[in-house]
């Protein structure tokens, strides 16, 4: 039996095109969908908002599988009994590379020395050192395995916390006692009603005069007011690739922080993104198409 798979371009159609009984057929979000949408079992989204009236056209939907390691936008949006699954998997690698970039941008000076470049003034000064720092991240994932891996040939000692303990890793209940020792906090957790404000004005006052609080998460994991008041009082420096609110509106106070590095999410936007997230899907929808679950499938909130 062959299961229909829609997907949203035609790279999805190339990486699916070699796994035996599938067939991908093409759809333009916008457009009425092609005529093998009443038997399609799975779709991959495209640019269509979750919860959308693109089910109405799906009778026998079983499995949405997503390009994207974050469920949020989805998780409650789908009609009862069908699966969701995520990229996970897909974007560790290009986000950890991205949390390292920022942190040697801050420790080493870059702005500073990018800032003089642009004035033609030659000032030799020194700079801080990844060195010996402690790392704090909070998300003990893909994305948080992929990170460590980067960050202890920098001889930086990484501390692992999940949602809850286990061999290596603590929980998230004891973030309170590990806080004061670690010089830099990574947060790379899912957003979910648990972690949704994880980090307010008490999370941010445990932390020591100095150190790096990282967001490669979602932005409402933190809480704007209070990141705004520790980095304007100057004890705190941060490095965002996600807001709340996201995008950042252009009057808003977070632009002129003091210590703040910001992109505008783009830790997983590099080269070959595409290429990777449809060969962790292919491999989900190959699972399925096997009888299995796929790996990532969403339960509950994540």
């Amino acid at each position: 039996m062959t299961l229909t798979v829609l997907v949203p371009d035609d790279e999805g159609v190339e990486a699916l095109s070699e796994l035996p009984m599938v067939q991908a057929v093409r759809y333009q979000w916008g457009d009425p969908v092609p005529p093998e949408a009443a038997k399609a079992e799975v779709l991959i989204p495209g640019r269509h908002p979750a919860g959308d009236e693109l089910w109405r056209e799906l009778p026998n939907l079983k499995l949405v599988q997503l390009l994207s390691a974050g469920a949020e936008d989805w998780v409650g949006k789908l009609p009862d009994g069908v699966l969701l699954s995520t990229c996970r998997g897909a974007h560790g690698g290009s986000t950890a590379e991205w949390v390292v970039a920022v942190l040697l941008s801050m420790y080493r000076k870059l702005d500073v020395f990018a800032d003089a470049h642009r004035e033609r003034h030659w000032e030799r000064r020194s700079a801080e050192t990844l060195q010996g720092r402690h790392a704090l991240i909070v998300g003990a994932g893909d994305l948080g395995r992929q990170l460590r891996r980067r960050l202890e040939p920098f001889d930086v000692r990484c501390t692992m916390v999940g949602m809850s303990a286990r061999d290596g890793v603590h929980g998230v209940a004891e973030l309170p006692e590990l806080l004061p020792h670690h010089d830099i906090v990574v947060l790379m957790v899912p957003l979910t009603s648990r972690t949704r404000g994880m980090v307010d004005a008490e999370f941010l006052a445990a932390m020591p005069d100095g150190a790096v609080l990282v967001n490669a998460a979602r932005g409402p994991v933190v809480r704007t007011d209070a990141l705004l008041a520790e980095l304007t009082a100057g004890r705190l420096r941060a490095a965002l690739d996600v807001t709340d609110p996201e995008p950042l509106p252009a009057d808003h106070p977070l632009w002129h922080a003091p210590g703040l590095l910001l992109t505008p999410h783009v830790g997983g936007a590099v080269a070959g993104v595409r290429r990777r997230s449809y060969a962790v899907a292919a491999a989900e929808i190959a699972r399925y198409a096997g009888g299995e679950l796929p790996d990532n499938i969403v339960h509950g909130e994540y």
